[in-house]
Formats: C-alpha cells, sequence, structure tokens
C-alpha cells in the first residue's frame, strides 16, 4: 500500500532560469513526467513527454488567466521548513517521531499524520497515534520493511500534516524531545480522513447497530439471561406498573453499561491503545473476575445464598432480586457482561463505522446497540396484553431458578478455560482455589442468612465468610498476576485444517505462490468464533474444498492483546472478532465473509478459484 492523488494535482518543481536569459527570448521547459494510473485494482504505468514555451520580459510574470490562482495558492501553502526540531526513536517495531518549536510551539493540533519522503520507512497501512505537548507532538507507527530489517541509521524526512497545516522536518536519531506528550491524545489524520462523520453514514451505522443488538439476544453468550428475563418477566407478568418499571430500569442498565464499556474503549484509543470489541476479555484478570462472577450467580441461583428478598423472590434473577428497580438494573448490566463475547451480524460494520466517529457519535452508536439488546424485553414489560399472556408464578418457578443455575455454572468453566489458554498450569490452579474460597464464602454467608431468618446470631459464620471471601479475592489477584505477559504459544489451531499463524508477510508469501489464503482471526473468548470452528470450519467438505484449490489457512489469535490483528481488523473495518478473509491471487483486496459461517459459504466462495 502506497499514497497516491486523486482529482487536479499541482507539484511544485523549482526551476533554474539561466543567467543570460534576456527580454523578449524564448525558453522552452522540457519534462518526462513518469506515474501510475491506479483504481482499487491495479495500477498501470504510465510516461509522458511535456514541453512548454515561455516569453522571458521584464517585471513580474503575468498570471496564468487558467492555472495562475491555483498555482499561487499551492506555493503559499506547500509544506517547508519551519524551524521544528525532531527527534525519531525505534523500539519493538514501531516508530516513535516527536516534533517541537517552530508553530508546533504552544498550538493544539486535533491531528496529525507523517508522510516520508522514502518507501520502506513506515508501514503506510498502518494507523499513526500520538499525543500532542506545550511545546509540540508525538507520532507511533509502524515501521516499514526496510526499516525494520536495518533499524534506524540516519535521518528521517518527510511532512508532517497536522489540521493546522504542514511543513517539512527532517528527524534525527536521538531521545524523545520535551515537551511533545501530556496534553492529550491526537486523532489519526488517515483516521480523520476515513471519518464517516455525516450524518447519513451515521443513521445507518446506528440503525445496524440496533439491528445487531436485536440479534444479539439469539446469540449463545445470551442464552442464560435471556431465560433470567424470562423469568422475572412472568413474576411481575400481572403487576403492569412492577413490569414497566424494571423493563425500563433493565433499560437503563444495559444501556449505561454499554456507555461505560464505549468510553474506556474510546478513551484508550485515544490515548494510543489498539484496541478493538471485547478488549476486556483479553485481560487474564477481567477473564478470571468474570468467571467467579459466573460461579456467584450460579451459586444464588442454586440457593447457597440469597441476595434481597430471600426465597420469597424465587424465579427472579439473581441480581434482579433486589429490591425494586435496583436489581432489574444490574440485571441490565450483567446481561451486557455475558454478551461481550457475542459478535451478531450487522455488529461488526456498526462497531469498525463507531470507532472513526467523532466520540459523541460513536457513544451514540454504542447505545443504539444496547437499546436493540434490551429492546424486546422493554417492549413485552410495557404491553400489558403480552404480559397477561405469561403463566402466573408458582412453586414451578423455584425449579426454573435452580435450573438456571447450570448454563451459568457453564459460563463459569469457560471462562476458566478460556483463563487456562491465556496464561498456563500455575496460574489456573491458582484460580482454582479462589474459585472454591468463593464457594465457600458463600456457602457460609448462605449460613448467617439462615440463622438471622430464624433469630439466631450466626456471627461465626458471617466473620468466616467475610475473611473466606477476602482471600478469594486475593487469590483472584495472585491469579492475574501469575499470568505470563505474552500468552503460551498456540500448538493446536481450530478445527482439523492444517493452519499456520497469521502475519502479513504469510498472507503475501502463499499468494506470491499463486496460493488462495483463508484467515481467521479468532479469539477463545469469542462465542462466535468458537461454533463457526466446531461448525463450519471442521467440516469435511471445508477441507476437501480448501486441499483442491491448495489454500493456506492461517490463523490469527486475538485471545491476548495483539496490536498488529487489531490494525489490520481496522483495515477492514472492523472493532473485532470474527473476521474472514478470502485472498485470491491477483486481486489486491480480500473477499471478506459472513461472521456466521456454513461450509456452504466457504464452498461457494472458494468456487471461482481455480484449481
Amino acid at each position: 500500500m502506497n499514497y497516491g492523488y486523486s482529482g487536479a494535482v499541482i507539484l511544485p518543481v523549482p526551476v533554474d532560469i539561466p543567467a543570460d536569459a534576456r527580454p523578449g527570448q524564448t525558453l522552452r521547459l522540457k519534462t518526462v513526467a513518469r506515474f501510475f494510473v491506479c483504481s482499487d485494482q491495479m495500477c498501470v504505468p504510465e510516461d509522458l513527454d511535456l514541453a512548454l514555451d515561455l516569453r522571458v520580459q521584464d517585471g513580474a510574470a503575468p498570471l496564468d488567466p487558467r492555472h495562475g490562482a491555483a498555482i499561487q495558492s499551492v506555493i503559499r501553502s506547500a509544506p517547508r521548513p519551519a524551524g521544528i526540531e525532531a527527534s525519531a526513536g525505534m523500539a519493538d517495531g514501531r516508530l516513535t517521531l516527536t516534533a517541537t518549536g517552530g508553530p508546533l510551539a504552544g498550538a493544539a493540533p486535533r491531528w496529525a499524520y507523517f508522510f516520508p519522503f522514502e518507501s520502506g520507512v513506515l508501514d503506510h497501512a498502518a494507523v499513526q497515534t500520538g499525543q500532542r505537548g506545550a511545546e509540540g507532538l508525538t507520532l507511533s507507527v509502524s515501521a516499514g520493511r526496510d526499516l525494520a530489517a536495518g533499524g534506524l541509521k540516519g535521518r528521517v524526512a518527510g511532512v508532517l500534516a497536522t489540521d493546522l497545516g504542514a511543513w517539512e522536518i527532517s528527524a534525527t536519531p536521538g531521545p524523545a524531545l520535551p515537551g511533545a506528550t501530556g496534553d492529550g491524545a491526537l486523532a489519526s489524520g488517515e483516521t480523520a480522513a476515513k471519518a464517516p462523520a455525516n450524518l447519513s453514514a451515521f443513521v445507518q451505522a446506528a440503525l445496524f447497530a440496533l439491528l445487531g443488538g436485536l440479534i444479539l439476544n439469539l446469540m449463545p453468550c445470551v442464552f442464560p439471561i435471556l431465560a433470567m428475563k424470562a423469568a422475572a418477566l412472568t413474576r411481575s407478568a400481572h403487576h403492569p406498573r412492577e413490569a414497566r418499571r424494571d423493563g425500563l430500569a433493565f433499560l437503563a442498565g444495559v444501556l449505561v453499561s454499554f456507555l461505560v464499556l464505549a468510553a474506556a474503549l474510546l478513551a484508550l484509543r485515544a490515548g494510543g491503545q489498539a484496541l478493538g470489541w471485547g478488549f476486556q476479555l483479553q485481560s487474564p484478570g477481567v477473564v478470571a473476575g468474570l468467571a467467579l462472577l459466573m460461579l456467584g450467580v450460579a451459586l444464588n441461583l442454586s440457593g447457597v445464598f440469597h441476595i434481597g428478598a430471600g426465597l420469597q423472590g424465587a424465579g427472579h434473577g439473581p441480581l434482579a432480586r433486589l429490591p425494586g428497580a435496583v436489581g432489574a438494573f444490574f440485571t441490565g448490566v450483567l446481561a451486557v457482561v455475558v454478551a461481550a463475547p457475542c459478535t451478531a451480524p450487522f455488529m461488526a460494520f456498526a462497531l469498525g463505522a463507531a470507532l472513526l466517529m467523532p466520540w459523541p457519535m460513536a457513544l451514540a452508536v454504542f447505545l443504539m446497540l444496547g437499546l436493540g439488546l434490551a429492546l424486546p424485553y422493554l417492549l413485552i414489560s410495557l404491553s400489558p396484553g403480552l404480559l397477561a399472556r405469561l403463566p402466573r408464578p408458582g412453586p414451578w418457578m423455584e425449579s426454573l431458578r435452580n435450573l438456571l443455575a447450570f448454563p451459568m455454572y457453564g459460563a463459569a468453566l469457560w471462562l476458566v478455560w478460556v483463563f487456562a489458554r491465556q496464561t498456563g498450569g500455575d496460574a489456573l490452579a491458582i484460580l482454582f482455589a479462589a474459585g472454591l474460597m468463593l464457594a465457600l464464602g458463600l456457602w457460609l454467608a448462605g449460613r448467617f442468612q439462615a440463622a438471622r431468618a430464624f433469630g439466631q446470631n450466626g456471627l461465626l459464620s458471617g466473620v468466616s465468610a467475610l475473611i473466606v471471601l477476602i482471600l478469594a479475592l486475593g487469590l483472584t489477584v495472585v491469579a492475574a498476576d501469575s499470568a505470563p505477559r505474552s500468552p503460551p504459544s498456540a500448538t493446536d489451531a481450530p478445527g482439523p485444517l492444517a493452519s499456520q499463524p497469521w502475519s502479513p508477510e504469510a498472507v503475501q508469501a502463499a499468494l506470491a505462490e499463486g496460493r488462495p489464503v483463508l484467515v481467521n482471526f479468532t479469539a477463545d473468548w469469542c462465542v462466535t468464533c468458537k461454533i463457526n470452528e466446531s461448525t463450519a470450519l471442521t467440516a469435511r467438505r471445508t477441507a476437501e474444498a480448501l486441499k483442491a484449490r491448495n489454500a493456506v489457512y492461517l490463523v490469527g489469535d486475538w485471545t491476548r492483546r495483539d496490536d498488529a490483528i487489531t490494525r489490520e481488523l481496522e483495515r477492514h473495518g472492523r472493532s473485532g472478532v470474527p473476521l474472514y478473509l478470502l485472498y485470491t491471487p491477483g486481486q489486491s483486496e480480500p473477499r471478506i465473509l459472513p461472521q456466521l459461517l456454513t461450509e456452504g459459504v466457504i464452498i461457494d466462495a472458494l468456487a471461482p478459484v481455480k484449481d
């Protein structure tokens, strides 16, 4: 990928007038222009021999009536040196540029982008992130192939473009300059150029988010919450006022949770972090905490301990058994927590577009996603006719409540498996101990509640429960801290297909051999990914179709944070996994496959590829 021009382009070129030129004389300027004419798929080289006769005269040159004004405007605004001091450094495959002084001192640019004069310096497709300071700014970007291979050996020259102007800079290898950070994050110039900030694009993204939220109710990770919401509706079905209150409180819990999650994601991205949807599940500490939360919810549903109304709240969800609207609110929070690992159709486009929008629009798109998730429950709670059709509460609800514990036990076990994939045996053993202490502490808490219900003191059980729960919390922290900084190397690929780890170089190497490439960007915490891998990507016909076309199967594992995968997701307009790409030799861009795969989808996509 490289840079290009569109529309009318004026390129200022210095021309030396011969010293012996005299008024009345005609000078011929000649040039050979070599350039590429490009479409999205290919470029065609062109050469043009150009000539222009100019008459020498006294005084200022006359203004060309057709192009003169445009030429003067470009000459006035063309980037040129402006007394900016710049420094360049390399670390972990990233080039960091700091620029201070000159017009940058005391300025507050909103975005910045660096265009190098030489090829191979930067990864042109990568997003440039940065910060501004009192004296200038800092930019960070993935190094290009030549710079990554040979290291930083000399000056890095190019044009630094901002919303305040553009200037030539020449960065000397050395430490970062002071005063170039600390005043907030910069938006990438590329991001600013791509941002679909117009109203129609925002409306489209918002509608897609609403549809994605509605479909999210049908995804596997939300099934336990669907059952708990149904039980809660049944309990209040014949009390319309209470049902309306709970429906609105549930909506508020969902929206607040999405707002907090979206604000954290946008703030971290603004600070230069390469993150996407589900970023919180890339942290072993968060996964461990969620596993224990699911275990606690399951124990509550099993009757080990009670929250709020005790046994009289049978059939109400675990957190929803808190008094009144507070319980419904926290049920909405829990719904967002368990929905995070899932990605529904339409969500990928909506969230990918949201991350390129100004933050008010981005937050609004996330809120529409939350509205879609809560809408079915809200509509039923506001409809007396639908509520009247629900069965009346009875003893059967106690059995239903106990039954609903088992999906939550399953969710806890699944999160423990994800934690094990992210960490290793030592951290897993500590997490098991934390789970044991949590179960013991909650059982003691249940004993304390029972003692108080019968008018007994129960002080020993209560104090013991508190001590054991604190111990469980401490063990959880230790388990998270025991996780290695880099995930264990994956030796088993999803499904029976022979696979290799994804990298841009692996894709290009396969295409250079004339082989098609199927790329699977996945994560162990992504439920949708795992379903696709256990069905479409393990199908015999899929393996046969890939083998028949000598295709290469690459897997990009996003279970732990990987900035290279994050950038690749962003390059294709996605904010999270799953993402499936099919590269074909001779095509510059891959085909993006649906997020919900079937073997037929993969086989049909491979059909046009020549054997």
